[in-house]
């Protein structure tokens, strides 16, 4: 197959979960009323998890592997800046949208790392969009969530934009494809900045969304978050 068509197909197959998870999430009910609001919890804990996994195993060691300490250091302290002042903007205009922020902050880069792998390692691509697709469908899920309780937002409106969302990936993997096959560095800098503004939106944003006294599920679903992640950088690497 051709390889602009695969980066595409990968891509596109990866991102069009996001849409997906919202879907789940506007239709999600669960009874006793106790159990769906646990559900709930767990699965942004889920994606938390997921979120720092993508950080910790994949975003951050790629950029570390590219650069000395000074520079990896500011690159990360960067992105979490910017996301700070970001977020203090939209927590202004009261847009919440932390969860999509973050969720394409993990999946952007991540596709244009699926593009610039296709031509040396094409089954190794192949996995890694079937873990970005498992990633997508919880941070999808959540960013529903979020996002349907600002009375500006329609149900119908949120969803077409996850789709748009989805269709972000296969062009960062033609990116990545034509540009960064051969500029490992700049696809490093865009890790760590990205590392930086994940973490900064997981601690501010996520993990406090998460929480739920007298439940020890949201706290689980953390843990399995993290181990897809790692379960998964194992087998990919």
């Amino acid at each position: 197959m051709n390889e602009f068509l695969q980066a595409s197909l990968l891509a596109l197959l990866a991102g069009i979960t996001i849409p997906l998870g919202g879907v789940l999430a506007r239709f999600e009910r669960i009874r006793p009323n106790w159990l769906e609001t646990e559900f709930r919890h767990s699965v942004i804990a889920f994606g938390g998890g997921a979120l720092i996994a993508a950080v910790a195993l994949v975003l951050a060691p790629h950029g570390m592997e590219q650069f000395s300490a000074g520079p990896a250091g500011l690159l990360f302290m960067t992105g979490g800046v910017v996301m700070m002042l970001v977020d203090r903007q939209l927590s202004q205009s009261g847009t919440p949208v932390s969860n999509l922020i973050a969720m394409l902050a993990d999946y952007l880069p991540e596709a244009l790392a699926l593009g610039s792998v296709i031509s040396g390692d094409s089954q190794g691509a192949i996995l890694l969009a079937a873990l970005i697709a498992m990633q997508n469908l919880p941070e999808g899920f959540n960013a529903y969530r979020e996002m349907i309780s600002a009375p500006r937002l329609s149900s119908t409106r949120i969803l077409l934009i996850f789709a748009a969302a989805a269709l972000l990936g296969p062009m960062a993997a033609l990116v990545g494809l034509e540009f960064l096959t051969q500029a490992p560095a700049v696809l490093g800098g865009i890790s760590l900045f990205s590392s930086g503004a994940i973490l900064y939106l997981v601690f501010q944003d996520v993990a406090p969304q998460a929480q739920l006294k007298r439940h020890w599920g949201p706290a689980l679903g953390a843990v399995l978050g993290f181990t897809l992640g790692l379960v998964g950088e194992m087998l990919t690497s």
